[in-house]
């Protein structure tokens, strides 16, 4: 499949300029020795101090509000501080670069929490209050006196809602009112996207492709991906953001950002207890295949997506606008720093 040219990227915080962006960061594929070639920019840039730093910072803020207690140092291993470098490069800023990852961990320990335990556990019916008040959490309620103060208890003694809670009041000083609106929004479809999945588990059931896919856009990266303007110090009007063209473009990066997840996680999730979705393992149920054709499908999807998602972003950059310009170059960017982190991090590489 011949290589689509890359579209090129706005001015960011870095000084770079479009046309240098498009002459040097030129799409490649990528992808370790075991798993098939997936079509992927590079990373940007790879700041090790700065991504060192941000880790060091956020590994203190968990020990804070308790999440990961007793499971510092793994925590610490996975190094959300080197993703975020690598995913938003249009800042060297470790204050905006910690409120994202204080948002992106508060959201990977509801899965880890929440999601694990309804797969282990002999209630996953209890995954679904809990995601509700997640939810609750970052919106939080207003209720009336009678309930307040129990409410709010709760809200301080979880360590996940109260991780989630402080993450978005944190994230305050650096997204407008409309950017954490659009957060909300998609952490609401991504618990959504959580409790679609254990309705499966509970079922004992493995959904078709097309389903799990939908299910998938989601589940996904999306949230974290939202705050591209956010953390670059800029903001793209909701009116351009949410336009029909915009919207499918971001959903297309979105997606591929989270099959590419699937792939490299398929290895740790594949004969863990109960049963996992990840995109191969459906494939292989669906078709009858071996896990390895079903990986190579899976690749193609993926490759496609971010294909399609290129192609929309170069047409979309002609029309002139900086600031959407800039968002489409910050996904482009965060395509190539995700799959740049997903090869390194003991989350997805240990045997």
């Amino acid at each position: 499949m011949a290589a689509a040219k890359p579209f090129p990227t706005g001015p960011t915080g870095l000084g770079t300029s479009a046309a240098r962006i498009g002459e040097l960061f030129r799409p490649k594929s990528a992808g370790r020795r075991d798993l098939p070639e997936l079509y992927c920019p590079p990373a940007v840039r790879d700041d090790r101090a700065l991504g060192a730093e941000v880790n060091d910072r956020l590994v203190r803020w968990a020990e804070q509000v308790g999440i990961y207690a007793g499971k510092l140092e793994q925590f610490r291993a996975v190094d959300f501080g080197r993703l975020l470098m690598l995913t938003h490069p249009d800042t060297d800023d470790p204050d905006r670069l910690l409120a994202a990852a204080r948002c992106m961990a508060a959201e990977f320990a509801v899965d880890d929490y929440f999601c694990e335990d309804a797969l282990t556990s002999k209630h996953p019916e209890r995954l679904g209050p809990r995601l509700m008040l997640a939810q609750s959490a970052i919106d939080p309620a207003q209720l009336p006196a009678r309930s307040r103060e129990r409410y709010q208890r709760a809200m301080r003694t979880e360590p996940v809602w109260y991780a989630l809670r402080r993450s978005v009041e944190e994230l305050a000083p650096y997204a407008s009112g409309a950017q954490l609106g659009r957060l909300r929004q998609e952490i609401a479809a991504l618990f959504l996207g959580m409790d679609a999945e254990a309705g499966w588990r509970i079922g004992g059931t493995m959904p078709p492709a097309w389903e799990y896919l939908a299910n998938r856009q989601m589940n996904s990266f999306l949230p974290c991906m939202t705050l591209i303007d956010a953390v670059g110090g800029y903001e793209l009007p909701a009116a351009v953001y949410g336009r029909p063209d915009v919207r499918r473009a971001t959903l297309q990066a979105a997606l591929a950002s989270v099959l590419l997840n699937d792939i490299y996680s398929m290895h740790k999730e594949h004969g863990a207890d109960g049963l996992e979705y990840n995109l191969p393992l459906v494939i292989a149920a669906e078709d009858g295949c071996s896990l390895d054709q079903a990986t190579q499908q899976a690749a193609d999807m993926h490759n496609e997506l971010v294909h399609s998602f290129e192609a929309a972003a170069a047409a979309l950059s002609l029309t002139g606008d900086p600031l959407l310009t800039r968002y489409l170059g910050g996904l482009w960017a965060w395509l190539g720093g995700n799959q740049e982190w997903h090869a390194s991090s003991p989350r997805y590489n240990q045997s």
